[in-house]
């Protein structure tokens, strides 16, 4: 199946796939080739594009909407990094700070970006 993962900056990947994996705010989907018409919203989270000769593209994805119909996969993403690209100790001690913030607070946006850290160090293998 076709997959793309687009940014309002760029294609961070377009390409054939056996499974996407990513989550919405109902959880974790893979999608398969002929998968039925799907619609959701992604949260925070590792996304993993299986490509045919065993590899897989390990992404970022920060948000953002899938859509899924004529076998055919298209993340439209907030933000997304693929995780080659990502320096992955830097990110390590943003989400120890983030988290530090995190401890006594309920603000959504220190929880928000400690799933955005988290999200950034599991695609860059951590």
């Amino acid at each position: 199946m076709q997959v793309e993962v687009v940014t309002p900056e760029r294609v961070i990947y377009s390409g054939e796939s056996t499974m996407v994996v990513t989550r919405t705010l109902s959880g974790e989907v893979a999608f398969l080739p002929h998968h039925a018409p799907f619609l959701g919203a992604l949260v925070e989270n590792h996304t993993r594009i299986y490509l045919e000769d065993e590899r897989v593209e390990d992404i970022a994805v920060l948000g953002g909407f899938v859509e899924v119909s004529n076998n055919r996969v298209t993340i439209l993403a907030e933000q997304a990094e693929l995780g080659d690209e990502i320096d992955l100790e830097h990110v390590r001690r943003a989400l120890e700070e983030a988290e530090h913030r995190a401890l006594n607070s309920d603000d959504p946006e220190i929880l928000a970006e400690v799933r955005r850290h988290q999200a950034r160090v599991a695609a860059a293998g951590g």
